[in-house]
């Protein structure tokens, strides 16, 4: 999500030129929504870290190394600075690696793989860091009052057939993330949905791991009116973002997806700093990051929020 953003930035300074993306399996989804990428190239780290002594690990990684081999790129640019994305790079013959330099990269031995090293201050936030870098490896200079994220939800990405089904209004309660210490209490949950509940709003809570969907039934039985989503992939989860009258979520991409799509977003912080990778918008998008490290966010705090949002009529 804090890449998207330099795809129009290129394509405004090199109309023609040609971008392909090396992702995460399980992100794709999110790079089908922007039309401007010419080749999606799927990359299975986490799953085949799970499974190095497998013959179709390997199988499956020499023909990615292959696939990468093949393509003569003018440039390579590495925004993630990590030693796995580092040796991505590494993997093609382009002589114009781009990366941070070793004093700005999140992990400095990710650097040596690089031909062009580029410092930028990590007091910036993540996505005008990588737009930065872009930038400099290509020799064009920002529009920092311009943003643009590039993505749509296609007509078709209901899979589930939940959009039926869903409340004509409601707030869609991002509550799972990768780290506990991420996490809003349970109780602020329920305290904002029966906040929300007596303006006729309702909670939506998606799910996508067993205890994630646990957390998501223990809130929805403390309200009158919530529903716990099925499990679903990102396409079908934007087009639940898309409808929804406001999100409201925790540290996870999801709550910049939301950003992109251009919904209004609240983001609660309890263990990340948000002036670093809180949710990031141009003067186009509704967004609010509450909290920091080691806060507390209430639940009133929130509502206030959403009336500022002008979502519900009073606090």
């Amino acid at each position: 999500m804090h890449n998207l953003p330099i795809i129009a930035d290129i394509k405004k300074y090199l109309p023609e030129a040609l971008i392909d993306w090396v992702v995460e399996e399980s992100f794709v989804d999110i790079l089908t929504m922007h039309t401007g990428i010419n080749q999606i190239i799927a990359v299975a780290i986490r799953r085949w870290r799970k499974s190095l002594h497998s013959k179709q690990t390997w199988i499956e990684f020499f023909a990615f190394k292959k696939l990468i081999q093949s393509m003569q790129y003018d440039f390579v640019i590495d925004t993630q600075g990590l030693l796995k994305s580092g040796l991505i790079a590494s993997l093609s013959n382009s002589v114009n690696k781009c990366g941070y330099d070793k004093a700005w990269v999140r992990e400095p031995i990710a650097s040596h793989f690089y031909n062009h090293h580029y410092a930028i201050s990590r007091d910036l936030h993540a996505v005008l860091r990588n737009r930065k870098l872009a930038a400099l490896a290509l020799g064009y200079t920002i529009d920092e009052a311009t943003l643009n994220y590039g993505i749509n939800v296609p007509a078709n990405s209901d899979i589930c057939g939940i959009g039926k089904t869903l409340p004509p209004d409601f707030i869609l309660a991002l509550h799972g993330t990768s780290r506990d210490s991420k996490l809003w209490a349970i109780e602020q949950w329920v305290a904002l949905g029966k906040k929300l509940q007596l303006q006729g709003f309702s909670l939506v809570l998606p799910w996508g791991s067993d205890a994630e969907r646990q957390r998501a039934k223990k809130i929805a039985r403390q309200l009158d009116q919530a529903l716990v989503l099925p499990k679903m992939g990102i396409l079908s989860l934007a087009n639940i973002i898309q409808k929804s009258q406001a999100v409201v979520g925790v540290d996870t991409g999801l709550a910049h997806l939301a950003v992109a799509l251009n919904k209004p977003v609240i983001g609660i912080y309890t263990d990340t700093n948000p002036i670093l990778t809180g949710l990031y918008g141009g003067t186009e998008q509704t967004f609010k990051n509450l909290g920091n490290q080691h806060q507390i966010v209430t639940a009133q705090e929130v509502l206030t929020q959403l009336k500022a949002f002008k979502i519900v009529a009073h606090a």
